[in-house]
């Protein structure tokens, strides 16, 4: 936090001289203030929007990479095709899509929230199934046949067994997905979302100050990055706590 403070201060230093107009982000006017208020009105929408798609892809993630693991090469060409076409697609052009042509397509017209969370959510999922499978791959063989030896059947294995050692090896990868989709969330703001990049968005257009006020959004997604680092590491922490 000394950093974040550090920086807000040289940002306020620095627009004493020139033709700066911090007073727009001065939370000792009333201006500034309200300002201030309407741009963190943004985040609510921000973090209910990525842990909304994070918690979906992760489920979607292990469907799809479980297919990836299967001695039948049918499930594994299933597996690859998705993975490929998924990620071929740039995640605002799927947002784009998801929201004006599945209504075209379909006849389902989804609100700017869903329409945001299930494009987050469908671009992420092929980054999560390759997680998934680099983590249940990483499982020594012997876990497999020792869940054998008490006839633990498949399901069961994953369930107990493997899954939760895979978990632990592919937490840090999870919590760079989260910060990850936390980011992109702001691209949610071209189809009308009211998160952070469309609040600063709507308050240049009416004050005219996009530097001071793009300098508050970035602050705005540091200080939620670093507070959702913090908790990654400290289960993490935890996680190898509870091991020993």
């Amino acid at each position: 936090m000394k950093r974040i403070y550090a920086i807000a201060a040289l940002l306020v230093l620095s627009g004493c001289s020139g033709n700066w107009g911090w007073y727009v982000v001065d939370p000792t006017t009333t201006g500034g203030m309200n300002n201030l208020k309407f741009l963190a009105s943004g985040a609510y929408y921000t973090i209910l929007l990525s842990v909304t798609a994070i918690l979906i892809s992760i489920v979607v993630g292990l469907l799809v990479a479980l297919p990836g693991l299967s001695e039948k090469r049918g499930w594994r060409i299933f597996n690859r095709t998705y993975v490929e076409l998924v990620r071929a697609v740039p995640i605002l052009v799927l947002i784009l899509w998801v929201y004006y042509g599945l209504p075209a397509l379909s006849g389902i017209t989804l609100n700017v929230f869903w329409a945001g969370v299930l494009a987050l959510a469908l671009s992420d999922s092929a980054f999560q199934a390759e997680i998934f499978r680099a983590g249940i791959q990483s499982i020594a063989r012997g876990q497999y046949e020792a869940a054998q030896s008490i006839s633990l059947n498949y399901r069961d294995t994953m369930r107990y067994v493997i899954l939760p050692q895979a978990i632990r090896r592919i937490l840090p990868a999870l919590g760079n997905q989260l910060v990850y989709m936390l980011k992109m969330s702001s691209l949610v703001s071209v189809i009308g979302m009211q998160e952070l990049t469309r609040k600063a968005n709507e308050l240049v257009v009416s004050e005219y100050r996009p530097l001071e006020i793009y300098t508050i959004l970035v602050l705005e997604y540091l200080v939620i990055i670093l507070v959702v680092s913090a908790g990654v590491r400290w289960l993490e922490r935890r996680m190898k706590a509870s091991d020993t």
